[in-house]
Parts: C-alpha cells; structure tokens; sequence
C-alpha cells in the first residue's frame, strides 16, 4: 500500500481520486442533480482509468511477452468496456455504439495527431515502425468493413430486421478470431518485425516504476469495482445532463466517453512522444483502437445476449460508420512511411475535429 499511496502523491492526475467518494455521495446521500452527478463522474473516472493503466502495465511487465501482450490487449481498454456494458445492461444502445465508434476515432486521430503534434514540436523529425503502424491500420480497416456490412444490406429501409441478429453475432466472433491471430501474429511467429524503430524507443513504460503483483492485482480488482459503481452513476446521468448542455446521447458516448476512457492512455502517449518514443505513442493509438474494433466491440454484441433487455447489433447510424471508415484511411496514409513532422499530427487532429463540430451541429437521427 506505501507503493500505491506513492503513487497518488505524486502524479496530479490520481488527485482527482477526492472525486470518487465526492460523486458517490452526491448520488446515495445527497440525490444530486444529473448535471451534478455527471460532471463528477467524469472527473472520477479518469483517475480510477489511470490506476487501472498502471496495475495492468504492472502485471503485463512480469509475465512473458505474449501473456503481457494479451493481457495488455484485454485490459487496455477496460475502462471504456465497463462504461459500455453499464450502458448496455440499461439498453441505452446508442451511446454504447456511439462510445465504440468514438473510441475507434478519438484513439487514431485524437491522440495520434496530438502524439505527432507535441513531438514533432520538440524533435524536428521522429521515426516509428512502419510494419506494426501498418498491421494495426490494416486490423482497423478490416474492422470498419465489417461495421460498415450491416448499414449496406440493411439500407434505407429502417429498423432492425431479424437477420441483422444473426449477420451482426457472425461478424463478432470473425473480428475476435481475427484479433486473436493477429495478435499470434505479431506476438509470437513474426515478433521480430515489429521492435522500435529508435534506440530511444527502448526499454521501461511510461507508467513509472512496476507495482507487485499482489498489489496490481488487487488494485486492479479495486478500481474495476469502482469504475462500475462510478459507470453506473454516469451513464444514469447522461440523458439529463445531455438535454442541459445541448448534447445528444450520440455525441455525448462518440466524444465525452472516449475522451474520459482514454485520458490515462493519452497522457502515456502524449510524455513517450515527447520524449522521441513515438513507437510507443504509435503503439498505444492505434493498439486502443484496434482492440476497440476487434475485441470491446465483438464482445459488448456478445455480452448483448446475456445482459441488458434485448441484443445488440453492429448496425450503426450512417454518419459513425463514415468517420470510423475515414479514420482509418487517415491512419493508413499518416503511417505508411514510419516517419513524423508536427504537421501529420494538426491534419490528424482537424479531422478529428471535423468530425466532432459536425456530430455536435447534427446529431443523428436514429
């Protein structure tokens, strides 16, 4: 525990801890207000995201490469998979479809384009591994294919026919089989290929110095309670606060959720590009989104059956499969030469924008 009280010492960000009894309290004591509660959630969640970061780094860095590399892979994106199974057992379908597909987005585009941004403004030029930037932009726009199915036969004709079911839980098992021999792939018969491109890419996590395992895993099991109980508050706040603020329930999971999920990935990302690391910046972007695509989304269908009031399908609003199927077209082109400049990183960034000005401006009609 002296490790862990460290910890939150020292990093500012685990200061924003004091939120999570504040935001409880303010649900079961004091029966607060929706734009209350979720603005508290939101700074509660953050936190907890970056102490659940740390304890899998922690985990991950005492197994073999290929263990650590699955569980890095299934826990990365815990955070964003307890909000979104918090959803879905309340049947808010579309903030959870909104929150993958902003996951996808924000992780390729956002905090890819702001890792090139702050690095290239402190290193005139900065090198990366193509091959593993390109395998990941290759899972990513297999996965926005597979997406994009279900809006093509479905077309204008509205609603969900019976078949959609059957289409959407068959794509969900092909896009786990493909992350799973991808991550064969990479981790275990081709491995070589895929080290950094730069000496000073090598070695050490951005997270600090690793915990033990008793404590990572008990931490671990800690803040994932937490986050459910905080998730729960959140997603039950959002609808009220949405309609305040002006927000639909399709911006709110495609931009806020994603933001929130992955503030502890994007703080990692934005210090190892800083620090001329950007195989680990590149490696965190586009890794988030790949295991958003082909592991939280196939699994959330999944889960669909067993939790919340009906199923779930891939079937998305037209918009959302656009900017995803755009997304990773712009990662395929930024990454294909395994070098950076800032400015990759202000076109990345402005068409994330773009996409979020046009989301907020007309939101979906579904």
């Amino acid at each position: 525990m002296t490790l862990l009280w460290e910890e939150i010492r020292h990093k500012r960000l685990l200061w924003l801890l004091v939120f999570v009894p504040a935001v409880l309290a303010a649900e079961h004591l004091f029966h607060a207000d929706g734009k209350l509660l979720f603005g508290l959630s939101v700074l509660a969640i953050v936190p907890l995201a970056a102490l659940l970061s740390h304890a899998t780094e922690s985990v991950a860095s005492r197994t073999g490469d290929s263990i650590g590399g699955l569980l890095n892979a299934t826990l990365g994106n815990l955070t964003e998979l307890v909000i979104a199974l918090t959803a879905l057992i309340a049947g808010q379908h579309m903030l959870v479809k909104a929150s993958i597909a902003g996951a996808i987005v924000t992780n390729s585009l956002f905090m890819l384009g702001a890792s090139l941004l702050l690095g290239g403004l402190r290193h005139h030029t900065q090198e990366f591994n193509a091959s593993t930037a390109r395998l990941q932009a290759g899972q990513l726009f297999l996965a926005t294919i597979a997406l994009l199915v279900p809006s093509m036969v479905v077309g204008d004709k509205g609603g969900e026919p019976q078949f959609l079911h059957t289409l959407s839980l068959s794509l969900a098992v092909l896009l786990v089989v493909i992350y799973v021999l991808g991550m064969l792939f990479s981790l275990k018969t081709h491995k070589q290929f895929f080290g950094s491109a730069s000496p000073a890419a090598v070695g050490g996590d951005d997270h600090g110095t690793p915990w033990p395992v008793g404590l990572a895993v008990g931490v671990l099991a800690g803040v994932t309670v937490l986050v459910a109980l905080v998730s729960h508050i959140f997603v039950g706040s959002v609808e009220v606060a949405a309609q305040a603020l002006g927000m639909s329930d399709a911006f709110v999971g495609f931009i806020v959720v994603a933001l929130v999920g992955a503030a502890a990935e994007m703080a990692s990302a934005f210090s190892a590009a800083r620090k001329n690391r950007l195989d680990m910046s590149v490696g965190i972007a586009l890794g988030s989104s790949t295991q958003i695509a082909l592991f939280v989304a196939p699994v959330l269908v999944l889960a669909s059956y067993f939790l919340g009031p009906e199923p779930m399908t891939l079937l998305f609003w037209p918009g959302a499969v656009a900017m995803m199927f755009l997304a990773s077209l712009t990662v395929a082109m930024l990454c294909n030469s395994g070098r950076s400049a800032w400015f990759l990183g202000v076109l990345a960034i402005a068409v994330y924008l773009t996409f979020a000005i046009t989301l907020y401006v007309v939101p979906p009609k579904v």
